[in-house]
C-alpha cells in the first residue's frame, strides 16, 4: 500500500527526474512516459528497453552510478 508521501510525488516530475539520473548514467530509456490513462494512480511507465540497456540499468543501480 502505499504512503501519502508517496501518492503526493507528481509522476511528470518523477519522471523527468528519472530521465535525468539515467541520462548522467548514459541511459535512455525512449520510451519513458507518464500514464496519462490512469492518473488517480500516477504512474510512469518505464516502458521497453533492449537487452543491453536492461544490462546497462542494473548495473547502474548495482553499483550507485554517480555523476
Amino acid at each position: 500500500m502505499a504512503t501519502t508521501e508517496q501518492q503526493d510525488i507528481d509522476p511528470y516530475t518523477a519522471m523527468e527526474s528519472l530521465r535525468a539520473a539515467l541520462a548522467g548514467a548514459g541511459i535512455v530509456l525512449p520510451s519513458l512516459s507518464v500514464d496519462t490513462a490512469s492518473p488517480a494512480l500516477r504512474l510512469v511507465d518505464l516502458g521497453r528497453v533492449r537487452s543491453d540497456v536492461a544490462a546497462r540499468l542494473a548495473q547502474a543501480i548495482q553499483t550507485g552510478v554517480r555523476t
